[in-house]
């Protein structure tokens, strides 16, 4: 009979728990939501022979069992609540061997919870670097549970890891590691009635920690709080008392199973000598300003050939439907509809597969966490502190997910000031866009001999975005009132070798969700934007025909003026109609009515911008294989002035338009969801639209 064991990855933040996930589920993982919160639930299975197969959950990173944070909450939930769906059969608690006492303290508590343990001890590589020998059978015997050894990085005991897996989901739960002092016995006997524990260490962290718990009824916290009052008990002086204890026992324990070799050397090691450098109070900045220009030289230099192949793809596939599908309504909506916004879109994956390669590495190297210490100065004259950083620079790949982030600052304040700003950060989706207008204005010429003009300008506004953070920044916190004090608290993982395969399938999830999740937008909206722009009201069409007439020539009208007649056709349809009823109002900012409506239809994800006006120019009088995008949007007229739409005006204008405004209502959505309030999405749209006119209008004006 088939059997499938539920098991529960757990670890402090930067135990190597994740390198361990990726090295046992490989690509048979997903990500979904817990249920009731925004946090990532992240599920893999793998299949340990055939009657048995391991459903593993990697559970967000924490400390203990006295959460500080929403991630920290949901691990919590997951471990103590009996009818949570993600409540493990066995728990994998992932431990680091270079920091083993702190690590133990969650293990403890974990065993004390009486679930099915084991340990993995990660990292082991790093310590025997530092010269320190870990006895795993006495670490055994100590706590009670199975300790493996593992590497997860190089995928080092891993098949071990799955053997123990299989013997473990027949086991039953370890003894307890500590237990509550005898003068809380007699309240704890009292939860027994509430929760139907007996008393022990899970009814003590009922006690302490029953506001976190998810599962809970009003009725039973009402209880749980009267309880307390009634025995004047201080839930805070008993967290700490146990924590004084348990590491206690944890220092003994260490004695015998942790050991330093004899003669070891002496030595800083290879983290506190880089460490000299990035974070130095001047070179820090140097070094870490010079990595962002490389990574924008990059992805403009390194995607421009897997991006002109993409290209003439598409261009091919749409001459091929031109040519030999039938001349139909159909036709005209899959080549110059779909595929023309789906291939405006999918053309820039490289780009966006580069840009999550360079913060892939960031992050799997250990520099992200450097880069939060070394601008914890700076973020605090702006409200914010080092912990924000982190989610800032997630924002140059998605805002969405960032916001999620930023769950880890302790302050109210300083987590509101983060959210509120984060979406001026230049996010993927606005890549695309900036490299096509970019293209279009900025000479491809070297700088220096080696420096590329139009990386230059793309960093200029990825700094463009950062600065203008800041400055709101600076602005609202005088608005924001302080809820709590505010600590930064940061631990500094050693540099190591980013994992090629944590890489690898970063990026692969990263393309899938911006190909899938965008495209199924940018289909949609492509298709909506087709009938907008191939009907009119009335008999509008009928009358442009009828116009034309005159010029049909043996049952044909002439080519030069087929184009000029599809494109007063786009005018005249409904989406036409509804840009130039806009055109009014974006005309000071050098907008036309084409633009206008890619304005619009951005709203649902800021890269539809490019598809949009990948249909509009499709639609607008050249066939599909003869111009890339740029070509045709280059060769565009603006009839006020004579001249190409698209000067150095214009684009610039367009380029500080969506480099400000607020274009994205996931973004909008997951706002409201971890602020709980439609006030601050609402505020977040009021000033960055009205930041990114009023930045367009002096731009437009003082350029032209």
């Amino acid at each position: 009979m088939k059997k499938t064991v539920k098991i529960a990855l757990v670890g402090n933040p930067n135990s190597g728990k994740s390198s361990l996930f990726n090295a046992l589920t490989g690509l048979n993982q997903k990500v979904g939501n817990f249920p009731g919160v925004t946090v990532d639930k992240k599920t893999g299975r793998v299949k340990l022979s055939v009657e048995l197969t391991a459903e593993i959950t990697d559970l967000p990173g924490t400390y203990s069992m006295y959460p500080r944070s929403e991630d920290e909450q949901v691990t919590f939930n997951v471990l103590l609540d009996t009818k949570s769906p993600s409540h493990p059969d066995l728990v994998m608690v992932v431990a680091d061997a270079t920091n083993l006492r702190r690590n133990l303290l969650f293990i403890t508590q974990i065993i004390d919870l009486g679930l099915p343990a084991a340990l993995i001890v990660n990292k082991v590589d790093l310590a025997n670097e530092q010269q320190v020998e870990i006895n795993l059978p006495a670490l055994s015997r100590h706590l009670g549970i199975p300790v493996l050894a593992t590497n997860a990085r190089k995928s080092e005991g891993i098949e071990e890891v799955k053997r123990l897996i299989a013997v473990l989901s027949r086991t039953t739960a370890p003894l307890p590691f500590y237990l509550p002092s005898e003068e809380v016995a007699p309240i704890l006997a009292e939860l027994e009635p509430i929760n139907g524990e007996k008393p022990g260490y899970r009814s003590f962290i009922y006690l302490c920690n029953h506001d976190h718990l998810f599962g809970l009824g009003v009725h039973e916290h009402a209880q749980l709080d009267a309880l307390i009052q009634r025995h004047d008990i201080d839930t805070k002086k008993l967290q700490a008392k146990e924590t004084v204890q348990r590491y206690q026992q944890i220092s003994g324990l260490l004695g015998d199973v942790q050991k330093k070799k004899k003669n070891a050397a002496v030595h800083k090691s290879r983290t506190e000598k880089i460490d000299k450098l990035l974070l130095h109070p001047f070179w820090g900045y140097v070094v870490f300003l010079a990595i962002l220009f490389f990574i924008f030289q990059a992805i403009f230099s390194w995607a421009t050939w897997p991006m002109e192949g993409i290209e003439t793809l598409f261009n091919y596939i749409g001459g091929l439907g031109n040519t030999y599908l039938p001349e139909a309504w159909y036709t005209d909506l899959l080549v110059n509809g779909v595929l023309a916004g789906l291939g405006g879109v999918v053309v820039f994956v490289p780009q966006i597969v580069l840009l999550f390669l360079f913060l892939s590495l960031l992050e799997e190297t250990g520099y992200m966490a450097r880069v939060s210490f070394l601008m914890d100065k700076l973020m605090r004259k702006f409200g914010m502190n080092g912990k924000s950083i982190v989610p800032l620079i997630g924002g140059y790949a998605c805002a969405v997910p960032s916001i999620m982030a930023t769950r880890s600052i302790n302050s109210w304040k300083e987590r509101i000031l983060t959210i509120m700003v984060l979406p001026l950060m230049s996010c993927s989706a606005r890549l695309p866009v900036y490299t096509l207008l970019i293209g279009m204005t900025v000479p491809d010429q070297p700088v220096l001999g080696v420096l590329n003009l139009q990386g230059l300008v793309m960093m200029a506004f990825y700094l463009l975005g950062f600065v203008a953070a800041i400055g709101s920044a600076l602005v609202m916190q005088w608005f924001i009132k302080e809820r709590n004090s505010s600590f930064f608290l940061l631990e500094m993982p050693i540099y190591q070798l980013p994992r090629w395969r944590n890489v690898g399938l970063t990026l692969l999830d990263r393309a899938k969700a911006f190909v899938f999740g965008a495209g199924k937008i940018i289909i949609l909206i492509s298709i909506l934007l087709w009938f907008m722009s191939s009907f009119g009201p009335g008999d509008s069409f009928e009358r442009l025909d009828a116009k034309y007439n005159s010029y049909v020539v043996d049952g044909e009208l002439p080519p030069q003026w087929q184009s000029e007649l599809d494109k007063e056709r786009l005018e005249h349809s409904y989406a036409g109609r509804m840009g130039k009823w806009m055109e009014p109002g974006i005309a000071p900012l050098g907008f036309d009515w084409k633009i206008g409506i890619s304005l619009v239809t951005s709203f649902a994800a800021r890269e539809v911008f490019v598809g949009t006006m990948a249909t509009i120019y499709s639609l607008g009088g050249e066939d599909f294989e003869e111009a890339s995008l740029r070509d045709k949007m280059m060769a565009d007229i603006n009839p006020r002035t004579g001249k190409p739409l698209y000067g150095m005006a214009t684009t610039f204008s367009l380029l500080l338009f969506y480099a400000f405004a607020m274009q994205c209502m996931s973004t909008l959505a997951i706002t409201y969801r971890e602020t709980k309030s439609w006030r601050w999405p609402a505020l977040q749209f009021i000033y960055m639209t009205g930041l990114a006119y009023l930045a367009s209008l002096i731009t437009y004006q003082t350029l032209s």
